[in-house]
C-alpha cells in the first residue's frame, strides 16, 4: 500500500512541476495561445485532483499504526494543490505588460480602466469562488474524519467482540475444569469410603476369629 502512494507522490511531484511553468508562462501569452495553455493547465490540474483521491483513497487502506504519517503528507500535497489552484486563477486574468499594450493599442486610457474594473470583477469571483470551495473541503474534511471515525469504532468493536469471545472461552475452560474437579472429588470420597468399609470388615473378621480362637481354647481346656 505505501509503495503505492510513493508512486502517486512521484506523479504528482512532476506534473505540479509542469503546472507550475506553465502557469508562469500564461501571463505573457495573449489570443488563442493563452487560451490553449489555460485549457491544457485545467486538464493536468484536474489529473492532480485525482492523483489527489487515488492516494486519499490509499491513506484510508493503511494500518492504523502508520495511517497519521501518510495523513500528515497528503495534507501538506492538498495544501500546495489549492496554491496551485490559486495562482492558474490569478495567471487567467493576468497580463504582461507587453500583452497589456498590445491588448489596448491606442485606446489605452479607456480600455486600461476598463481592464482594471474587470479585472477587480474577476478577482472579486474568484474570492467567492475560493470561498465557497474552502467550504467544500471543509465538508469533504468532516466527511473524512466522519469516515475514519467510523473505521476506528468498527475496529474497536471487532477487538470487544473478539476479547468478549476469548473471555467466554475462558469461562468455559473454568466451568469444565470445576467440573473435572467435582467429577474428582466424587471419586476420591468413594474410595475413602471404600477404604473405611474395607477397613471395618477387616476389623472385624480379625476380630470373629479372634473370639473364636479363644472361645475353642477355653471349650478345649474345660473338656479336659
Amino acid at each position: 500500500m505505501s509503495s503505492d502512494f510513493e508512486a502517486y507522490e512521484q506523479d504528482f511531484g512532476t506534473l505540479t512541476a509542469e503546472i507550475t511553468n506553465k502557469i508562469g508562462r500564461i501571463p505573457k501569452l495573449g489570443g488563442e495561445e493563452k487560451t490553449q495553455l489555460v485549457l491544457n493547465v485545467d486538464k493536468q490540474l484536474e489529473e492532480v485532483r485525482e492523483l489527489m483521491e487515488q492516494m486519499d483513497l490509499e491513506v484510508r487502506e493503511l494500518p492504523i499504526q502508520i495511517r497519521g504519517m501518510y495523513q500528515s503528507r497528503l495534507k501538506s500535497y492538498k495544501g500546495e494543490m489549492e496554491k496551485l489552484e490559486k495562482d492558474f486563477k490569478r495567471s487567467r486574468i493576468a497580463y504582461s505588460d507587453e500583452v497589456r499594450n498590445e491588448l489596448l493599442g491606442e485606446d489605452a486610457g479607456s480600455s486600461e480602466s476598463q481592464l482594471i474594473k474587470l479585472r477587480e470583477e474577476r478577482a472579486h469571483l474568484l474570492d467567492n469562488t475560493e470561498k465557497l470551495e474552502r467550504s467544500s473541503r471543509r465538508l469533504d474534511a468532516g466527511y473524512q474524519i466522519a469516515v475514519e471515525t467510523e473505521q476506528v469504532g468498527q475496529e474497536i468493536l471487532a477487538n470487544l467482540h473478539t476479547d468478549r469471545e476469548k473471555i467466554q472461552r475462558s469461562r468455559d475452560r473454568l466451568r469444565e475444569t470445576d467440573a473435572n474437579l467435582g467429577k474428582s472429588s466424587r471419586i476420591l470420597t468413594s474410595m475413602l469410603r471404600r477404604i473405611i468399609q474395607n477397613r471395618v470388615l477387616v476389623f472385624v473378621l480379625g476380630a470373629i476369629i479372634l473370639i473364636t480362637i479363644i472361645l475353642a481354647i477355653y471349650f478345649n481346656v474345660r473338656g479336659h
